[in-house]
């Protein structure tokens, strides 16, 4: 493990974005982050026994079986964003983008309004859903990885450019679901509004066991993986420099990313921002960006966040839905306060 763990010969960069601040020696650092993690780990397991057993009254089995639905949802949805997050952070070599930022949300909703107008509301019904969660991702493939690719392959991109091609991509999609929406049939408006919010009570069992499988394995391709993602965050020319094939490993992270979006949004629809918070939660309690701590510390942390926050906002404080719209206020603020901190470095 120590071998494992000591820095790249031949360099002694960090990656460039996320520097470690344990304030540590190499060999040390690594026991912290695991009493870290245990803790965090510990608070997911209290906060999910408070979901699942708090203000319970009536029929246990019933009630039981309708919460380990939305646990699993949640926990589904938390490692989805989270993983794909941690490691689009890597591709780009920066913490402030995420697929959220890159416009996928907003394909996401073009895609339903094109499949509503075309085939009507009962699309869903008609194709299923599991066979939906596989059109959708391929056409997200479709979409998205042309331009990823240009992006983060192709070019030597800076910040300034990506943010760019993620505003305008975004205002594209925007635009063009706006124009198909104004010229449907209002029904067909009314039954495509609940798909633009997340919501974590209404996937289908067939569904939800799909993108778990799916969620499961590609994040287990990424662990095995994790020792070539910290060599590639840092950067192109270093990673190539050490016996990286950086152009194979980015369009590979890149398919596995799209696929972990679209497996998160099938089931509860856009979430543009939560992946940015969960993760720099994440970073901030590990103090490390090595995905051997940083991946599990991130899908924790996603799932103590979900978890607990609805626990919060419906078992203590009575509130009647779901949390996504206060995750994603607090997520904007995290970006814009990200943002405006490299703006002034």
């Amino acid at each position: 493990m120590a071998a494992e763990l000591a820095p790249v010969p031949g360099t002694s960069q960090r990656p460039p974005h996320t520097p470690d601040r344990t304030g540590t020696s190499a060999a040390s650092w690594l026991p912290t982050a695991r009493r870290r993690l245990v803790l965090l780990g510990g608070t997911a397991l209290v906060v999910i026994g408070g979901f699942l057993t708090l203000g319970v009254s009536g029929n246990w089995a019933f009630v039981l079986e309708r919460r380990a639905m939305t646990l699993a949802t949640m926990v589904v949805v938390a490692v989805a964003i989270a993983v794909s997050t941690v490691v689009f952070h890597t591709l780009t070599t920066n913490h402030i983008l995420t697929p959220g930022v890159m416009g996928f949300d907003s394909l996401y909703i073009l895609v339903q309004t094109v499949a509503v107008l075309v085939w009507g509301t009962t699309w869903t019904t008609a194709l299923g859903d599991v066979p939906r969660f596989g059109l959708e991702t391929l056409l997200l493939l479709g979409f998205a990885l042309p331009v990823m690719r240009w992006v983060f392959v192709t070019r030597r991109h800076s910040i300034e450019l990506v943010v760019l091609v993620g505003i305008v991509a975004g205002g594209l999609f925007r635009a063009g679901s706006g124009f198909l929406q104004r010229i449907m049939d209002p029904t067909q408006f009314i039954v495509l509004q609940d798909s633009f919010f997340a919501d974590f009570n209404s996937a289908s069992p067939p569904l939800l066991a799909t993108c778990a499988v799916v969620v499961g394995a590609i994040t287990i391709v990424v662990w095995s993986d994790r020792h070539t993602l910290d060599v590639l965050s840092l950067g192109r020319e270093s990673a190539t420099a050490l016996g990286v094939n950086h152009r194979r490993v980015m369009m590979r992270h890149l398919v596995l990313v799209t696929v972990l979006v679209s497996a998160s949004t099938v089931l509860v629809g856009p979430s543009t921002f939560f992946g940015l918070l969960v993760v720099h939660v994440g970073y901030r309690i590990v103090r490390t960006h090595r995905h051997v701590v940083t991946l599990p510390a991130a899908a924790i942390t996603g799932v103590v966040c979900l978890v607990g926050g609805q626990l919060l906002f419906e078992r203590v404080l009575g509130f009647e839905g779901s949390l996504s719209m206060i995750v994603e206020f607090l997520g904007g603020l995290t970006f814009i306060a990200l943002f405006l901190r490299r703006a002034r470095a």
